[in-house]
């Protein structure tokens, strides 16, 4: 057979490449053609791990690419990154070739200015706190004792088991009223609210009872909104003005404890209190009984006296 339809040239056929070899091959050619590379985006993800190198990815509205920054690198820095911060980098374009991931070695980085999504952040911190809503004056200690714990996170998430796990340890006794909702995503501040709601219905009407319950449910004393940590992104549910201010209106002193210790949500201030974590809320309001037995036998010593 002859003309387009003939048989393929042998001689045409491609390089069979290794692996290996391969993601070597693109990282060479993207050395030679776009390094030193500079870029500008905003930081998503941020961490540091202990060795004191940092892991992140920088982004814009068109994509991103995943960066490291090593330890040397990373000690010449002048501020500390946080998630949505708008930032210039500089440095050299690869592959990381365990993985087959385009990737940015990052030797310098410096501030552009604010991203988009920690500017609204600040806008509205700065908004919420000139209403008064952050004010320390309105915000409750926690019961020493509370009969009933209401929590609100998705019953999916780490942060769940890490709450029980607390509770169960420390105040076994103590009931605990789950009400689920989504922690993430378009939908998570709506569903939030909702279940937050129904809590502030139960202590309402609990609170008004005979005897401390309504329909078989435990009296809500206290409620924990909690969520694991993630990137800015992750947690832009509970930075949410409505969020906020059904927050400020609990019947019960509520605790805060979304993300990890370095994040802060709107729903932080407007909390009674902010926990670090997930598990911290739960140790803030759960006085071991060991303490609870303690106090009573050193009571009862004295009257013994």
């Amino acid at each position: 057979m002859s003309g387009a339809f003939g048989a393929m040239n042998p001689a045409a056929a491609p390089l069979v490449w290794e692996v290996g070899a391969l993601c070597r091959a693109v990282s060479d050619a993207l050395q030679a053609r776009f390094n030193p590379v500079a870029v500008r985006g905003e930081i998503s993800g941020f961490s540091r791990a202990a060795s004191g190198h940092c892991y992140f990815s920088i982004k814009d509205a068109g994509g991103q690419i995943r960066c490291a920054m090593f330890r040397r690198a990373a000690q010449l820095m002048d501020f500390s990154p946080r998630d949505g911060e708008l930032v210039e980098l500089r440095g050299r374009l690869g592959v990381y070739e365990q993985r087959g991931d385009l990737q940015l070695v990052v030797e310098s980085m410096q501030r552009a200015g604010q991203g988009a999504l920690f500017e609204q952040f600040l806008r509205l911190k700065a908004r919420l706190e000139a209403e008064g809503l952050f004010d320390a004056a309105r915000k409750r200690s926690l019961p020493p004792l509370p009969r009933g714990i209401g929590v609100v996170t998705s019953p999916g998430a780490a942060a769940l088991h890490d709450v029980i796990t607390a509770l169960r340890r420390r105040v076994p006794h103590i009931p605990v009223v789950l009400v689920p909702a989504l922690v993430q995503g378009v939908q998570a501040p709506a569903s939030l609210i909702d279940a937050l709601q129904r809590l502030y219905g139960l202590a309402r009407e609990g609170a008004g009872s005979v005897d401390g319950s309504v329909a078989g449910a435990p009296p809500i004393d206290t409620i924990l909104l909690v969520r694991g940590g993630g990137s800015i992104e992750d947690l832009w549910a509970f930075n949410d003005e409505r969020l906020a201010r059904t927050i400020v209106q609990s019947p019960v002193p509520l605790i805060c404890g979304v993300g990890h210790e370095t994040d802060f949500t709107i729903a932080d201030f407007c909390a009674d209190l902010r926990a670090p974590t997930p598990t911290a809320a739960a140790e803030l309001v759960s006085q071991p009984r060991e303490v609870w037995m303690g106090a009573l036998q050193l009571m009862q010593g004295r009257l013994e006296d």
